[in-house]
């Protein structure tokens, strides 16, 4: 799919993950025809998700017709961690009537009218297990350095005083960050879990009794991960739940349990600007995915990345991104292995003095400080850039 979207053959268009449900039902996104569902189990007027949920229920309610591919290589068991909880229709929604990470207000099943099955096929194929690397030097002393910072932050902020409620990107860096809250002293709050996906840095957590809950949409295990999840499902079952997308991802629940984000990138520029998906600004190489409806309206919102690149050739602390996908108006914090960049309430120009002398590599700071002086000096501004080298800073 990659390869086609970056080819022009296929058109890709990414969306924030909490709209698509609203966008199928009722945005005219697109008129679906028929919703092919896999799951564990189904009735003449129900099924049951498998590893994930996402936008099935409002695929399948805005289909014409439903086909349900049953996996037999998943255990029926799956349906004890699902809780298909539906939104009323604009205007007239009603809140979410959930109150903290680990509740449940649905049912297992997603409903739908009789006469739109049209077919039932049956397979066993395992989910391809999720490929992580090992963790790097450079991950875990980012993981170090979130750790002190939300050390320091629950400490300060009264939004912490009982619970910390997290969300990690998914990925290799995401999961090896999850290690760091085993090093953070919560004292007797509450930490749970509130995001898009579950992976086996969560299932650490659960196990170690560092989480009291995690929640999302879908479960995103490595082969290893698989096998501990399925052996131990019913255990997992009463700490884990897994949810529609648009209730996963809900920019109101996000605000409302005071979520922490940290979602990790390609690169940063100096004044807060994020680029998680585009290589070189035009090759897209991921989705966005759900970062968008976290960074938005989280309490604390962090980007954690690498510093650099190409074994130090390329700073990923940049004058200026060449695709933005999250903007300086949602980033709070900024670390790397080099440090914690805190801008809130800071201005352009402190924002961009302190990503760079707290976040850049040392190699590449004097070449990054030397064009914010040039662009200070040359256009000045509110944010100064200087177009005719922005892209071309380190020649």
């Amino acid at each position: 799919m990659r390869d086609a979207a970056n080819a022009g053959t296929v058109h890709y268009q990414d969306r924030h993950v909490s709209q698509v449900s609203d966008d199928v039902q009722y945005g005219g996104l697109a008129d679906v025809e028929t919703a092919i569902v896999e799951a564990v189990a189904v009735g003449e007027d129900w099924l049951v998700p498998s590893t994930s949920i996402g936008h099935t229920p409002a695929l399948v309610a805005d289909a014409e017709q439903v086909v349900v591919e049953v996996n037999r290589a998943q255990p029926l068991e799956l349906q004890r961690v699902h809780d298909v909880y539906r939104p009323g229709k604009p205007p007239t929604r009603e809140p979410i009537p959930l109150r903290e990470p680990s509740g449940r207000m649905g049912s297992p099943r997603v409903e739908f009218d009789a006469d739109k099955l049209a077919a039932v096929v049956e397979t066993e194929r395992p989910d391809t297990p999720y490929q992580f690397r090992a963790p790097t030097d450079t991950d875990r002393t980012i993981a170090v350095n979130l750790a002190r910072f939300l050390e320091s932050e629950i400490d300060r902020n009264p939004v912490f005083e009982s619970a910390l409620n997290l969300q990690f990107g998914v990925g290799s860096l995401g999961n090896a960050l999850m290690s760091a809250i085993s090093e953070v002293p919560v004292g007797d709050r509450t930490v749970s879990y509130w995001g898009e996906v579950i992976q086996d840095g969560l299932l650490d957590m659960l196990d170690e009794d560092v989480l009291a809950a995690a929640s999302a949409t879908s479960l995103a295990f490595s082969e290893d991960g698989q096998e501990r999840f399925f052996a131990d499902i019913d255990d997992y079952a009463d700490d884990l739940v897994v949810r529609p997308a648009d209730v996963s991802n809900n920019p109101t629940l996000v605000d409302r349990f005071g979520v922490v984000a940290v979602n990790s990138a390609l690169e940063v520029d100096v004044y807060g600007h994020v680029n998680s998906t585009h290589l070189n600004g035009s090759r897209v190489i991921n989705g966005i995915g759900g970062s968008g409806d976290f960074n938005r309206a989280a309490s604390v919102t962090i980007v954690a990345l690498p510093s650099t690149a190409k074994d130090g050739e390329i700073s990923r602390v940049v004058p200026m991104v060449p695709h933005v996908d999250h903007t300086e108006h949602e980033i709070d914090v900024v670390i790397t292995e080099q440090g914690v960049a805190d801008v809130r309430g800071t201005s352009p120009r402190e924002r961009a003095e302190t990503i760079v002398e707290q976040c850049a590599h040392p190699d590449h700071r004097p070449t990054l400080s030397e064009y914010l002086d040039d662009a200070a000096e040359e256009t000045g501004g509110h944010e100064p850039h200087r177009l005719d080298r922005v892209f071309s800073w380190t020649d």
